[in-house]
């Protein structure tokens, strides 16, 4: 008998009304916002409701470098969450919600997968409460005022060739990368070159992930920075009279969604910064609600733990100023062969047959990989846990391979079936966090604020990615000297690089040694509050592939969803 689809188990779900499922997490159907019967808004005065409520265990979910076709990270986030039920403990989880660029590229969605997903499957992929369409709006109504400033005369002195204020459109869309605008005659604006990054690029998602209430949201919004004038000086939101519209477009999307798993554990659901482009994690207002919200709250990292998870220690806990209890990080059989150099894996096409065979020995070799993600939660003074993510594939022997390399670096490992069986498959994983999570922890950052751009840049290429120093290109130079100049060097900085390798080059599999990292460009994300330098030939816009996830969705004629994965 075959195994279900991920949409055959969703929509084959019973679920509970959400009133119950807030109520485990001290929510009143006061501070819900109901749309529709499955899904509900979460008022900010929750904040301050549950204030006084016992704080839980914080646990961010975290991996080795991923292949391109993902090791499960959120399928075992929603897993753990559900298997806390199971050893008697009650557990939220905290996640992302997904850009349907992706949903309708490669992934095809990111609820999870098997008997540990969020429900609806079909709501949490395609829309939600629109707060993806929210982050559109107020981003392009920015560069709309900005167009309109230049055409009016262009008061402030914007200098064209400094705007770094682009478009965005969740869409998977290569051909907008560049474009010129403004064509077509004097009324249709002033020509110039730029083009559209995805929404879960924007600035303004960062923003909205990274605010702690609407009032934050508010000035941060006003400190976004568009451009400069020809001295240099920063051109912000607040100047081009923008910055209470975007906020008016906003005020809904700043309220974090409450959805539920299989299992009817209560899932929040809000913000979507890319995991290799932004800090790739969900929203701290989620986190301030459910910190109160029972005994573990579950969170996710974008990637692996050289990507979302550093960002989550270095950008997220400065916002918040919650640190984490324990970490998980995510391992897979294949991905740990991958490692070893011998494989390619392709997303679209079948694994490679010898993948598959019986060969711990392969995932010893790749097994480097795993010991320097280990390495880096522990440079943050966070206990990890190794969750290995069983695939029907893999072999008893492969498995103990991975839990000899987590033991030879001092953690524990646990095997996990919660794909195939939900909460009870995680159930050894659980009891491990649990433990992790009740021993000392000395959390730090990777470096302090006071350093320089440079100095924040290089700690995190040397001590987390293990490069051998940092390369910056002229244009990189110039910009970090004028951020530093405009007072933007306290910030903390976000490396947007590939995630299919901990070096900035994706060919470079394990855990690479004697390599420079090259910083292309710079860019300082005022509002959101870090700069972020783009290494290699990183797409702020992807494109859709030769048989994309859209050729296999569509909607029966009763309005029944088919084909999402």
């Amino acid at each position: 008998m075959s195994f279900p689809s991920d949409l055959a188990i969703a929509q084959s779900a019973t679920l509970k009304p959400l009133e119950e499922i807030a109520a485990q997490i001290g929510i009143g159907p006061h501070l819900l916002e109901k749309h529709g019967d499955d899904v509900a808004k979460i008022k900010l005065e929750a904040i301050e409701e549950l204030k006084d409520r016992p704080k839980a265990k914080y646990v961010v979910v975290s991996a080795i470098t991923p292949t391109p076709l993902g090791e499960g990270k959120t399928t075992t986030t929603v897993g753990l969450g559900q298997a806390f039920k199971h050893i008697g403990k009650t557990a939220l989880v905290a996640i992302r919600q997904p850009s349907m660029g992706p949903t309708f590229g490669i992934k095809g969605g990111a609820a999870g997968g098997g008997y540990s997903q969020i429900v609806p499957m079909e709501l949490f992929n395609l829309h939600l409460t629109g707060d993806f369409h929210a982050v559109t709006a107020a981003h392009n109504l920015l560069s709309a005022i900005m167009d309109n400033h230049l055409f009016q005369g262009n008061e402030l002195g914007i200098d064209q060739n400094s705007i770094t204020w682009r478009r965005v459109l969740d869409v998977n869309d290569r051909s907008l990368r560049n474009i010129v605008i403004g064509l077509g005659g004097a009324q249709n604006g002033l020509p110039r070159q730029t083009g559209f990054d995805i929404t879960a690029a924007s600035e303004v998602m960062a923003i909205l992930a990274l605010s702690t209430s609407l009032a934050d949201m508010k000035a941060r919004l006003a400190r976004i920075v568009v451009g400069y004038t020809k001295e240099g000086e920063p051109v912000t939101a607040e100047q081009l009279q923008a910055a209470g519209s975007m906020a008016t477009i906003m005020r809904e999307a700043v309220k974090p969604n409450l959805l539920q798993t299989l299992e009817n554990t209560p899932a929040i659901v809000h913000a979507g910064p890319f995991g290799n482009i932004a800090h790739g994690n969900s929203s701290v207002v989620a986190d301030l609600i459910g910190i109160h919200g029972g005994d573990y709250l579950i969170t996710e990292a974008g990637f692996g733990a050289d990507m979302g998870a550093e960002r989550f220690f270095n950008i997220k806990c400065r916002a918040s100023g919650l640190t984490p209890d324990a970490a998980v990080v995510v391992a897979t059989v294949r991905a740990l062969k991958a490692h070893s150099g011998k494989y390619r894996i392709v997303a679209g096409r079948p694994l490679p047959p010898e993948l598959l065979e019986e060969n711990p020995e392969d995932v010893r070799l790749g097994a480097a990989n795993l010991a320097k993600q280990i390495e880096n939660i522990k440079l943050h003074g966070v206990n990890p846990v190794v969750a290995i993510n069983a695939f029907p594939t893999d072999h008893p022997s492969e498995w103990r391979a991975i839990e000899e390399v987590a033991a030879e670096a001092g953690v524990r490992a646990a095997v996990c079936q919660h794909f195939g069986e939900g909460g009870k498959g995680a159930t050894e994983l659980a009891e491990a966090v649990a433990e992790a999570a009740e021993q000392p922890k000395h959390f730090n950052f990777a470096y302090p604020d006071g350093a320089s751009l440079r100095e924040k840049i290089e700690a995190v290429a040397t001590k987390v990615y293990g490069a051998d120093g940092v390369d910056y290109s002229p244009l990189a130079g110039r910009q970090l000297d004028n951020y530093e100049r405009n007072g933007f060097g306290s910030m903390p900085v976000c490396i947007a690089k590939t995630h299919l390798s901990i070096s900035s080059d994706p060919a470079l599999k394990g855990a690479p040694r004697g390599w420079r990292m090259p910083v292309r460009e710079a860019r300082a994300s005022v509002g959101a509050g870090f700069v972020y330098l783009i290494c290699g030939d990183m797409q702020t816009m992807p494109g859709l592939g030769s048989n994309p996830a859209a050729f296999h969705i569509d909607l029966t004629d009763d309005g029944t969803i088919v084909g999402l994965s």
